[in-house]
């Protein structure tokens, strides 16, 4: 087992698309510090990290997982974060407090393109990373198709740091370009250092050039060298290399095979000589060095027996248990290995723990002792709009509550993950990034809280308006002994333009209905507007109130407003009803190659394409933007994804209602009657 840290800590997160195999690379990174005996295994779920029942149950990451260790007198924390892009806001999380990031991805030019949203985020915020070939034990492609794939989504260049020695179609091992000694891979062991073969000469000069002439870019001295052809100083190189690192101008490129331990050695000695430290992250966010303690929550758990756990990673000081931080007392201090929690007297800057126990604190909070946030550098990233949505019902009453309170710590534990209660259609709406991620909730709901939740596609918020005007007389009158009711009125419904919503108004002349009764007739038809003769809601349409009637005993509040509703119900069937949908405008965010696609997904639902162009900072990237109906947005997310290797996603927003007639809205209108009757 690591000890305890010397110095301040620093922190690497493993960030990567789908079966990339960080989970192994962040098992053989906890094996190779010391902290660990051995490497577990995601097949047989005896890894450090997921723990969670949903992760086990997918061999694969739901949720991020903390680990610590030491390598060569430094300490670290390694950060191992889920793939599916439906998590991405976790991953995300995690970039925004770590000192570096290891971008881990498959040996296939295809399946490499998935990592180029998170290689845009970690150029969009200055956060310097390495990306790590893996799995080149597997059938692979050439490593400079695989390059250049990845390229098109980064800003920095990527810098290759070796070249792989093959056997046939195996990866044997690898040539350092700086060093140029040659490696051959052993399981389970660090590299043996072989001679160079001869058949690789050739490709090493060629890659160790070009890695020197990128070099070059950034430094005059060596740009003098290589034109005057004096190969350079190898350690002038490695300074080179780790000041353009640490600096966030380049990226570089290494290779690796985490679950057979190929590779390990050679990454963390990377990253500790190259990486930035602690300090250098402090510089790079804007803290002063000097000042109170200082840490940022980035995750929140609620966790059994525990109770709510704030993970922070501490900038600045030192925080003891019991300390007080924005108001709310800390109630132990935890360092944290995968599922398990070790208690710790304080945390030292640098390092990566949870605090327990504070509950007004929330993912992205900055805690001081003073309550203060000086650091403007500190920004949280808001989380992305929801793409995918689930109605969710409890079918035990008694339930009800206990859900409520259930959905209101996951959504604090996964600010991407939104809760609407939609009072007009009766249900409970589960916003989130995917069909993966809300499968997630509801099984969290049952596994963690023992809660049972039925979901089904949402209902659309249709309405109903009039094509026509009419003049209707109704009169509501009863009488069964003492006080009777009578009503009289004469109203005008008119249909308005679009977006008019309901308007009323009243032209009586001569009292024919006192005063005291015309607002109870406004309330009557506004009541009626929730339901029309289609079955939802009325809009756009006016009513005026011309005429009417009244018994000065018998008249009331309560029999003009069943008057009004009664005009109503007997007019609006005649002013040709027809239904409207909601439409939204959608804006998609694709690769340029599956633009295309995309337009035949659009027009297949009924989408009207308004234009695209190319994205705004994505190079290789188009945005396209379309009216769409709602009935049609349930599951896009779920084709766009099929149809771009994951990539595309999409923003939107209610722009209008449009008329929805023939054989769609018969259906719509069934279904109503339908769900009435049960």
């Amino acid at each position: 087992m690591a000890g305890e840290p010397n110095g301040a800590t620093r922190c690497a997160v493993i960030v990567g698309p789908y079966q990339s195999g960080k989970t192994s690379l962040f098992e053989a990174l906890l094996a190779a510090c010391g902290t660990i005996p051995r490497k577990g295994s995601v097949k047989d779920g005896s890894t450090v990290g997921d723990t969670a029942p949903e992760a086990r149950a997918r061999n694969a990451s739901t949720e991020l997982a903390v680990g610590y260790g030491e390598y060569l007198g430094d300490s670290w924390t390694f950060i191992d974060t889920p793939g599916s892009i439906e998590f991405a806001p976790e991953a995300r999380s995690a970039c925004m407090i770590a000192d570096l990031a290891i971008v881990v991805v498959e040996p296939e030019a295809g399946k490499a393109m998935a990592a180029g949203p998170m290689l845009k985020f970690l150029d969009d915020h200055d956060v310097p990373h390495v990306v790590l070939i893996n799995k080149m034990d597997t059938d692979n492609e050439r490593v400079r198709d695989v390059l250049a794939s990845l390229q098109g989504f980064s800003t920095r260049p990527l810098v290759l740091r070796q070249v792989p020695i093959r056997e046939g179609e195996e990866v044997t091992g690898y040539v350092d370009l700086v060093s140029e000694r040659a490696y051959r891979y052993r399981n389970g062991e660090p590299s043996a250092l072989i001679e160079l073969p001869g058949d690789v000469a050739e490709r090493e000069a060629e890659a160790r050039t070009q890695l020197l002439e990128t070099l070059a870019d950034y430094d005059d001295g060596l740009l003098e060298q290589l034109l005057e052809e004096i190969d350079p100083d190898k350690k002038q190189v490695y300074a080179h290399l780790t000041e353009t690192m640490q600096a966030d101008l380049l990226v570089p490129v290494v290779l690796g095979a985490g679950e057979r331990d190929n590779g390990v050695q050679r990454l963390l000695k990377l990253i500790r000589h190259e990486g930035p430290s602690h300090t250098a992250t402090v510089a790079r966010r804007g803290i002063a060095v000097e000042g109170e303690p200082l840490a940022q929550v980035f995750r929140t758990v609620h966790a059994p027996h525990m109770g709510k756990l704030s993970y922070v990673r501490m900038w600045r000081g030192t925080v003891k248990d019991g300390d007080v931080l924005n108001g709310a007392k800390v109630s132990g201090v935890y360092r944290i290995l995968g599922g398990k929690l070790d208690k710790a007297a304080s945390a030292a800057e640098g390092q990566v723990v949870a605090f327990g126990r504070m509950d007004p604190i929330q993912t992205g909070d900055v805690l001081t002792p003073s309550g203060g946030v000086p650091e403007a550098g500190l920004a949280w990233p808001a989380p992305p709009q929801p793409v995918y949505a689930l109605a969710a019902h409890v079918p035990d009453r008694n339930d009800e509550v206990k859900v409520s309170g259930a959905l209101t710590k996951l959504c604090e534990e996964d600010p991407s993950l939104l809760v609407k209660q939609d009072a007009e259609l009766g249900e409970l709406v589960l916003w989130g990034q995917g069909d993966t991620h809300l499968k997630v909730v509801v099984e969290r709901l049952r596994n963690r809280f023992k809660l049972n939740v039925e979901t089904g596609r949402p209902a659309v918020a249709y309405r109903e308006t009039i094509r026509r005007s009419t003049d209707q007389h109704a009169r509501h009158k009863k009488q069964s002994g003492g006080h009777g009711q009578y009503a009289d009125i004469k109203v005008k419904v008119e249909a308005l333009p679009r977006g008019s919503g309901f308007q009323f108004e009243e032209r009586i002349v001569g009292g024919s209905v006192p005063k005291q009764y015309i607002p109870a007739v406004e309330e009557g038809c506004r009541e009626y507007t929730k339901r029309g003769p289609l079955g939802f809601p009325v809009v756009d349409f006016k009513v005026t109130l011309h005429d009417g009637g009244f018994h000065s005993v018998d008249s009331s509040d309560m029999a003009f407003k069943i008057a009004a509703r009664l005009a109503l119900s007997e007019a609006l069937p005649k002013c040709d009803p027809v239904l409207l949908e909601p439409i939204h405008e959608v804006t998609i965010s694709v690769p340029s190659d599956a633009t295309s696609r995309v337009h035949g997904i659009l027009s297949s639902r009924r989408g009207q394409i308004l234009g695209f162009d190319a994205k705004d900072g994505w190079p290789g990237w188009d945005a396209v933007t379309a009216y769409l109906p709602e009935a049609e947005i349930h599951d896009l997310i779920l084709e766009l994804r099929a149809q771009s290797q994951g990539l595309a996603t999409f923003e939107w927003r209610f722009d209008h209602l449009s008329e929805l007639t023939g054989r769609l809205a018969d259906q719509v209108v069934q279904h109503r009657e339908e769900a009435d009757a049960r």
